[in-house]
């Protein structure tokens, strides 16, 4: 059966086709899949043509055979380890091609998402609320682009795991200054694409590998976005799929948060702290956030630095003997997990 849902996966059925492929299968012998598949649910000639010449070359064999030599998973529709939210989605993957832990993406997983001509308030607004989500225990899943994306796997990769889904195949990453970072995460997480081993970064594809970024998650957040970004289509995705939909406002004439304010204005939860996105996916986890034991060393520095009474960006510089731009990005991760919060411009107290 894999190998046929393999062939199918490289003829590339439309939505409209694997939908009637789902539906044939339900009512369908597995041994008589392979026939009931070629006569009714409306291949083209040329579809058809290819189905055989793949077939008769044994190209899914010899996938299969890459795979394996390359420490990746091929798992099917029907595998126990294809992930059980990924099934709900209107248009599932008939396969899907795994590097690393493939039982994370049955782990409770959250999308970050946006431009990939990030600002610097965006980059490390992502990287942040992805470190933190990532202490308390989600899979952050995001699609390996440059901007919000990198940035987004590099805050997870610092306090869990993450998935990057892929519109390349796996033996083909983009972008290629990626290639380290795609490293870790296949250590820290998973690889994953629905694409042939070797397929190209053909520009369709990304839209289409959207609604798995979605799917796989329990919601998607939009860190930073123009009005035309293929974020807000995988918002869309995660809107269709009943997820929840979040977006961080950014600043108000900046052509860069027009994407993220016109979801704000549609319904999406605006989020200015952590425990606006705990709190809309009911998850359990708020008492972590005042659980110390999840700072990183420069985290918990700065907090006991940081008293009751009040203390200065300055002071806490010149204290922690840490750069500014290190203390800044540690004042606002703690403030995001309301650890601390500003009393005045730049000054600080714990909040409890």
């Amino acid at each position: 059966m894999k190998k046929v849902l393999l062939l199918l996966n490289k003829i590339k059925l439309t939505p409209s086709q694997q939908r009637i492929f789902f539906l044939l299968l339900s009512k369908t012998e597995r041994r008589k899949v392979e026939k009931v598949i070629l006569e009714k649910i409306g291949l083209s000639l040329r579809q058809k043509e290819l189905f055989f010449q793949l077939s008769e070359r044994k190209w899914a064999e010899e996938e299969l055979e890459k795979a394996k030599k390359e420490n990746i998973e091929v798992i099917d529709f029907f595998s126990p380890f294809y992930p059980s939210l990924l099934k709900e989605i209107g248009c599932p993957p008939l396969v899907i091609y795994v590097r690393g832990e493939k039982e994370s993406l049955n782990k409770r997983c959250f999308a970050i998402v946006g431009t990939r001509l990030a600002s610097l308030y965006g980059k490390m607004m992502a990287e942040k609320i992805a470190f933190s989500l990532a202490s308390l225990g989600l899979v952050i899943v995001s699609g390996l682009a440059r901007g919000i994306d990198t940035y987004a796997h590099k805050g997870a990769l610092k306090g869990g795991l993450t998935i990057a889904v892929l519109g390349s195949g796996l033996l083909n990453i983009y972008p290629k200054e990626n290639l380290t970072l795609a490293e870790k995460i296949a250590e820290k997480g998973a690889l994953v694409s629905e694409f042939p081993l070797e397929e190209p970064p053909f520009k369709k594809n990304f839209p289409q590998r959207n609604r798995i970024i979605s799917g796989l998650s329990e919601g998607v957040l939009v860190a930073e976005a123009p009005q035309r970004s293929g974020a807000l289509i995988t918002a869309r995705f995660a809107l269709e799929q009943n997820r929840e939909v979040f977006a961080l406002p950014g600043e108000a004439f900046s052509p860069l948060s027009k994407g993220t304010h016109l979801l704000i204005k549609e319904g999406a939860k605006l989020v200015d702290s952590l425990e606006d996105i705990l709190e809309e996916l009911n998850l359990n986890l708020k008492e972590s956030l005042q659980d110390v034991s999840f700072l990183s060393s420069e985290e918990r520095k700065i907090f006991d630095i940081i008293d009751r009474r009040g203390v200065s960006l300055e002071e806490l510089i010149l204290k922690s003997k840490l750069a500014r731009e290190k203390v800044m990005k540690t004042v606002v991760s703690l403030q995001m997990r309301n650890f601390i919060r500003e009393i005045t411009p730049l000054c600080f107290v714990k909040v409890r």
